[in-house]
């Protein structure tokens, strides 16, 4: 119920995504079908997108609009390792929905780019962390850098889902993708505006499937 009306404000609040309402909607339960069989999620994207691609591991990887306690299993085991410490971890620590930004490897990336091709960059660290059952998201404006085009390639290759979060065309991206999420606009400036508030309400909706 509540990913429905996280669904309808957000298509009240920017009317201009309406079209994309389902695409939304499956775009979310195939992350939260990912996340429930136990699966992970990759992220990447290039310059804004790669800002975009952190920001959303760090929606998952933490609370974002609610409350994540760990689990009293785990709560238990770390207060009979150590007591004090423990209790602190217990009370601190936030369960996680397993993320990982594709964008932040520095060292592995320029050895990449150094070694074999610059354009594999994701694709080599899909390679390296997807499994059958994971999910790619991948962001790019134009739907065409072709780094972020190899990695979705790789990624169903390996028997991945893949999200592709675009502008209006999908570009090159489009064929490579189980879900697309194409939002208004060419301009990057104003695709990367519409994306935002879309992977917010996407986060939005896995939380509450998970901890609502």
């Amino acid at each position: 119920m509540k990913n429905s009306l996280v669904l309808e404000e957000l298509l009240s609040r920017y009317p201009q995504l309406l079209p994309l309402g389902e695409a939304i909607r499956n775009a979310a339960g195939c992350l939260i079908n990912c996340f429930e069989k136990g699966g992970k999620v990759l992220v990447c994207g290039n310059g804004g997108s790669s800002s975009n691609s952190d920001h959303i591991v760090g929606e998952l990887m933490k609370g974002f609009e609610q409350k994540r306690p760990v689990r009293e299993n785990l709560a238990k085991s770390l207060q009979e390792l150590d007591r004090e410490r423990g209790k602190y971890l217990s009370e601190r620590l936030q369960q996680a929905l397993p993320a990982i930004s594709l964008t932040v490897h520095t060292s592995l990336i320029t050895a990449v780019a150094n070694d074999t091709d610059a354009d594999l960059v994701f694709a080599q660290q899909v390679v390296g962390y997807g499994n059958h059952g994971d999910v790619l998201l991948a962001i790019t404006t134009s739907g065409n850098s072709r780094n972020v085009l190899d990695a979705a390639i790789t990624a169903r290759a390996k028997d991945m889902q893949v999200i592709g979060i675009t502008g209006e065309t999908g570009g090159k991206l489009k064929p490579w993708c189980n879900i697309l999420v194409n939002v208004p606009g060419t301009r990057t400036s104003r695709v990367q505006e519409l994306q935002l508030p879309v992977y917010h309400a996407l986060c939005n909706m896995i939380e509450d499937a998970f901890f609502g």
